[in-house]
């Protein structure tokens, strides 16, 4: 009898542990362009795993593919997430060439970049309708948050009833406007940060633990 409750009991361990597991969650980090979320990316991803995401720039559309960090774990307050950071490229609704000439690129190299970030724009929308468990949308705080873009993006988040964090980036800037960006989009909590300085990182990642878990 001894021996039949415990091969009993670990048969039950094992398949606890196997309905316990869970893949870990896609969770997309969105906004316009030059919004910071690369920025944020490699921050939160330095932060857990000690590596970072992708390169880092003031040009627009740097990120023209989506990139993917696996198995970040976030722990805060006794909650414990593993995510999958996808770091998308910045959406817009058109991608001029003209927009890379103003840095000093050469016309071939600029309509290249355009049509490559144009692609990773369509690429974005794919992961977002079909590919993500959750969103991390960065706004960037010293810019005007009513937009087509924002508005279409959050609206497109809302009906596929995903759970959204807003983040106000770029506080670190004196002309950051946190209530702006709050006002825009009542309906979510807004969360302040400056993914470049980590100021109040703590709380982002508690929110993250708390949103996505």
């Amino acid at each position: 009898m001894g021996l039949l409750t415990s091969l009993k009991d670990s048969i039950t361990r094992v398949t606890d542990g196997l309905f316990a597991s869970e893949e870990p969650k896609r969770i997309g980090i969105y906004g316009p362009p030059n919004a910071g979320k690369t920025t944020l990316a490699n921050r939160i991803a330095r932060d857990w795993t000690g590596d970072a995401v992708g390169p880092e720039s003031h040009i627009p559309h740097e990120t023209r593919r989506a990139r993917r960090k696996e198995g970040v774990t976030i722990e805060r307050d006794g909650k414990e997430v593993t995510i999958d950071i996808v770091d998308t490229p910045g959406v817009a609704t058109k991608v001029d060439y003209e927009e890379f000439l103003e840095h000093d690129m050469e016309k071939e190299d600029a309509v290249r970049r355009s049509r490559e970030a144009t692609e990773g724009v369509a690429e974005a929308m794919h992961w977002l309708r079909e590919d993500v468990d959750g969103v991390i949308y960065v706004l960037d705080s010293t810019d005007d948050p009513f937009t087509q873009v924002n508005t279409m993006l959050i609206g497109i988040i809302e009906s596929q009833e995903l759970p959204v964090l807003i983040l106000a980036n770029k506080i670190d800037k004196e002309e950051s406007d946190i209530q702006r960006i709050a006002n825009a989009f009542p309906q979510h909590e807004t969360i302040p940060l400056s993914a470049l300085e980590g100021q109040n990182m703590d709380e982002v990642y508690e929110k993250i633990a708390e949103y996505f878990s």
